[in-house]
């Protein structure tokens, strides 16, 4: 805007806040509170890509991720140390995926993993024997010292299927027959399972 008598008056207007506050409101629908991991909705958005994948010739891995003995943190040390375990918990499991893999938390101490780009079932095993001696590992929380385990089932795709709810759900029963067995382990799902809707113990 040109000012009498000369030069001009220019404006500027910072939009870095507005920005921050757009991309604030689109991040947290999609993403746990307490971790900042992609919730379920994102999840299953996720699985659907990579299901369009395996369909594709990339097979991927889900992977059914329950805590062991989480509740006793919760009824011992309270809330607010349960909800650092879960924080620190989900700082582990960033550490020993690759990028190109999800993790989201989907609801208390339940977690899932999308592996992707898998050669074979024995990829999706090295993943989970890698988180299961990652998470044994003692914690250090709110002065505490807190051992854990995990428990997980796990679902191929495209060999039990490409529909991603029903491989969620076939995870979720192979978590619940690794529960059964004694934790700390893994099951890979069976082609031959039928689907029931199956809550793992806890």
């Amino acid at each position: 805007m040109p000012i009498k008598g000369s030069g001009f008056l220019s404006t500027y207007v910072d939009v870095t806040d507005q920005s921050r506050r757009q991309e604030l409101v689109a991040h947290k629908p999609h993403h746990d509170g307490l971790t900042d991991l992609p919730n379920r909705l994102l999840l299953m958005d996720r699985l659907q890509t990579a299901v369009a994948q395996a369909k594709r010739g990339n097979p991927i891995a889900v992977h059914y991720l329950d805590l062991d003995n989480f509740k006793p943190v919760n009824d011992i040390y309270g809330h607010d140390v349960g909800d650092e375990l879960l924080k620190s918990v989900a700082n582990r499991l960033r550490k020993v995926l690759r990028e190109t893999d999800t993790l989201a938390r989907i609801g208390g101490d339940e977690f899932v993993v999308i592996q992707v780009g898998i050669h074979d079932p024995g990829n999706a095993e090295t993943l989970a024997n890698r988180v299961i001696e990652t998470l044994c590992a003692p914690f250090d929380c709110g002065g505490h010292t807190i051992k854990i385990g995990i428990s997980i089932g796990i679902s191929l795709a495209p060999e039990h299927g490409t529909n991603p709810t029903e491989l969620l759900k076939l995870a979720d029963q192979a978590l619940y027959r690794a529960k059964s067995k004694g934790r700390r382990t893994f099951e890979i799902s069976k082609s031959q399972e039928t689907i029931n809707s199956i809550t793992p113990i806890g």
